[in-house]
């Protein structure tokens, strides 16, 4: 009997509430648009789904494949590419579900944060479901440096993309997306502020 360690890996606290709210379920084609090094994808493969993922670091991939081979041995290794998240080869809609777990803060100014989403958003099918977590400014308004743009210095040293409340409803508007979950957001000890944001694909 795994442990839970075993089972879940790291998984995203707030990746597991959506597998316990039934939203990803077995059978779904799952992409994890920056996997890192696989973190939450342990569970995903443990249990058979269809696992597609993309970094733009070959070490990170690597090891996701080498997750992979231990877990999900009949997975080819071509489902896990390095490529940069705005520029993926996978088809457009070919995923139920999207993970962009830590990925868009990232981004460098409003173009490179735009073609990040716009490529995250094109391989979701219509009706899928988007999963994001990102930093923002939420609660920590008052405790961020402004470098340039939305570039901003946070308490903890680190240097961030950070989107707002007005900026995410702004953007599910403009996608034509309905909101699968209220926006949730976690202050650690005022040094970053983490922003849940699930959306649903509108059929077309």
């Amino acid at each position: 009997m795994p442990t839970l360690q075993e089972q879940f890996g790291q998984i995203d606290i707030y990746l597991f509430d959506q597998l316990l709210k039934g939203r990803i379920s077995p059978g779904m084609r799952i992409l994890d648009a920056g996997c890192g090094g696989g973190r939450n994808l342990v569970y995903l493969l443990r249990e058979g789904y269809e696992v597609y993922a993309a970094d733009s670091d070959p070490q990170a991939v690597d090891g996701v494949r080498s997750i992979a081979r231990k877990l999900a041995p009949t997975l080819p290794e071509r489902n896990f590419r390095v490529e940069a998240v705005e520029d993926m080869s996978f088809d457009d809609a070919c995923a139920d579900v999207v993970l962009s777990s830590a990925i868009l803060h990232f981004a460098r100014d409003d173009a490179h944060f735009e073609s990040m989403l716009r490529g995250s958003w094109r391989v979701l099918k219509p009706g899928g479901l988007f999963f994001c977590r990102l930093a923002s400014s939420i609660g920590m308004e008052s405790h961020v440096e402004r470098i340039h743009g939305r570039r901003h210095r946070l308490p903890d040293g680190s240097e961030r993309y950070l989107v707002d409340e007005a900026m995410l409803d702004s953007i599910t508007k403009r996608l034509g997306a309905e909101v699968a979950d209220p926006l949730k957001t976690t202050i650690v000890q005022n040094q970053r502020s983490m922003t849940t944001w699930v959306l649903r694909k509108k059929q077309r």
